[in-house]
Order: structure tokens, then C-alpha cells, then sequence
């Protein structure tokens, strides 16, 4: 029986990851602050062990690494490391004492769009603090694996949705407005032509491309793979789409970007940006092939399931049932 210890397993990914694991027949430990119940209640968690540690206060003082090699795992999954000192602490103290560490990173590595859908050998140009941070960890774990062994596999997830989320929206943002807007067929106005991409994943795919790491350990190893959706969407055709999930024809109208910007709060207009000027496109050809991944949901399967559950807390209109 191998054992694997989450980090960060009560959270979005970990609530369909815990369970895949368990099925899988591992022996699971979860490490998290121990403050929060999982996003998705699932019988599996009665087999896991839980231990409660408080990760940046243990890091700060350098015991976070000892307090990891002690519970003996052979596989670590971590899924919230944002900074590289945290990855440097985490190898310091795992290198020769695992079979597999597996690392959540993020498609903000590639930086703007150049080549598109973009594969993971195209070279980095991150920008903004946490693509910038993400990028310096791959980096650095990559050349761990190349220089030293150590037995790393980075997996990188696009705008992560599902039930228990709320989505990016087609503005590029997390107002929930957006949608009420295309449910009530008002006008939606949209920055630019509504031509740039985002690329959602379900949580549950994203579960899945960690446990087919592990299945294709051999040739995981050293590497780094994109975790999305099949395709990506245009602001444009995603705001069509979700109008009509409400029986609706989208009414949209666009602004340059320092009129729309206007039009916005300063937070969402930044998150607006940072989405627009990544404007991820990813490719999966290389999980496809090496991991045998293959994504259950469309980046609209998976928004279309997020708002179900948004629906039903009433924070949204309910869907038409017979939407797709």
C-alpha cells in the first residue's frame, strides 16, 4: 500500500482528489491547518488520516520539512506551494526519502499567449507575482529533477471550476452579476472585441490528472503537463453560451479597455486584466499521450455544473433544465 500525504487536500481539487486516492487503495494522509471541513463531503475521508500543522508558521521557522519526512510517505501531493522557499524547504528534506513528488503549479507560467494552443516546451515569460513565483518553482523542480533525481512531476491547471466555485466569468472576472445579466437578457458589455480566452478545468479532472501521474510514474518523472479542459473559450462564446443555458440571445457591446475598466470595480477590473492579458490557450497533447488524461468535461460542461451549484445556494437564477 503506498502512502500519500495531501497538502492542502481540503480544498477544491483535494475534494475529488481524497476520494480517488482512496479508491485507488492508498493509504491517505491529509496535512492542512485543520480549520476547514473539504469542499466536497465524501465517505472517503472516513479512511484518511488527518493532521493538523500550520504551514507558513512551521516554514518560517524551518520545521515544516521535519514535521513532512516524519510521516514516512512515499508520495507527497502538493497542492499550495506558492513560493519558492516553500519548494526549496520541501526537496531539502524529501530528496531520497520518496518515490514521487507531485506538484500543483499553473498554466500563469507560460505568461501572455505567443503560440496558440501553447505546449509546455514553449519558453516562460510569466509576469505578476504569482505566475512570476509559479514559474521560479518549476524551474527550480525541474532542474532538481535533471541535475539531482529528484522524482518530480509538475501538473499545471488552468481557471478551476465545478460545484463549490464560482467560475471565472465571461468578463474574465468572479462577478456574479455577469451572469445575472445574461440570465435576465441585459446588455453585457465586454472589454475589447471579447476575443481573448480563458481555459476552465474541472476540479474532478484535475484529481484525475494527479492520480495518472502517479498510474505513468515512469514517464511523469522530470516533467511538466498542462491540466485543462479540451478547449479554451473566447470571452464572446462563452458569454452566447451561457445566455442561452437561460433561454436567452446574448446582448453584448464592447469597450476598449481603458473605457471599460471604467466600468468596473478596481478589483474585478484587475482580475479583468490579469485574465485578459494572459489570455491562456493550452494544449493537452502531452498529458493525452504520456498519462493517458482525458478530461470528462468541456471547459462549458464545467461552468454549466458550477452554476447548477450556484444556482441552487440561490446565488443565481436556475438554469433552463433542458440546457445542455
Amino acid at each position: 500500500m503506498t502512502r500519500v500525504v495531501v497538502l492542502g487536500g481540503t480544498g477544491h481539487i483535494g475534494g475529488y482528489l481524497i476520494p480517488r486516492l482512496v479508491a485507488a487503495g492508498h493509504e491517505v494522509v491529509v496535512l492542512s491547518r485543520g480549520k476547514a471541513e473539504p469542499y466536497r463531503p465524501h465517505a472517503a475521508w472516513r479512511a484518511v488520516t488527518a493532521v493538523s500543522a500550520d504551514r507558513d508558521e512551521e516554514e518560517r521557522t524551518g520545521a515544516f520539512g521535519a514535521r513532512l519526512r516524519q510521516l514516512a510517505p512515499d508520495v507527497v501531493i502538493d497542492l499550495i506551494c506558492f513560493r519558492p522557499d516553500s519548494a526549496r524547504q520541501l526537496v531539502e528534506a524529501l530528496h531520497g526519502r520518496i518515490q514521487h513528488f507531485l506538484h500543483c503549479g499553473t498554466i500563469w507560467v507560460h505568461g501572455a499567449s505567443t503560440q496558440v494552443p501553447a505546449t509546455e516546451d514553449l519558453p516562460r515569460r510569466p509576469f505578476g507575482e504569482y505566475g512570476v513565483a509559479k514559474a521560479e518553482i518549476e524551474s527550480y523542480l525541474l532542474d532538481q529533477a535533471r541535475r539531482h533525481g529528484f522524482p518530480v512531476t509538475l501538473l499545471h491547471p488552468g481557471h478551476i471550476c465545478g460545484p463549490g466555485w464560482p467560475p471565472v466569468n465571461p468578463a474574465g472576472n468572479l462577478d456574479l452579476d455577469v451572469f445575472r445579466k445574461l440570465a435576465a437578457g441585459e446588455e453585457l458589455v465586454l472589454p475589447n472585441l471579447g476575443m481573448e480566452t480563458l481555459h476552465h478545468v474541472h476540479a474532478d479532472d484535475v484529481a484525475q490528472s494527479f492520480t495518472a501521474a502517479m498510474t505513468h510514474r515512469s514517464v511523469a518523472l522530470g516533467e511538466s503537463f498542462h491540466v485543462v479542459s479540451p478547449a479554451a473559450l473566447t470571452l464572446r462564446g462563452y458569454a452566447e453560451a451561457v445566455a442561452g443555458w437561460y433561454g436567452q440571445e446574448a446582448r453584448l457591446s464592447y469597450l476598449g479597455w481603458e473605457q471599460w475598466r471604467e466600468t468596473v470595480d478596481a478589483d474585478s477590473a484587475a482580475l479583468t486584466w490579469d485574465h485578459i492579458a494572459h489570455s491562456p490557450n493550452a494544449a493537452i497533447g502531452k498529458a493525452r499521450r504520456l498519462l493517458e488524461f482525458q478530461p470528462r468535461y468541456s471547459s462549458l460542461e464545467a461552468i454549466h455544473e458550477a452554476l447548477e451549484w450556484l444556482a441552487a445556494r440561490g446565488d443565481l437564477p436556475a438554469l433552463n433544465p433542458n440546457s445542455p
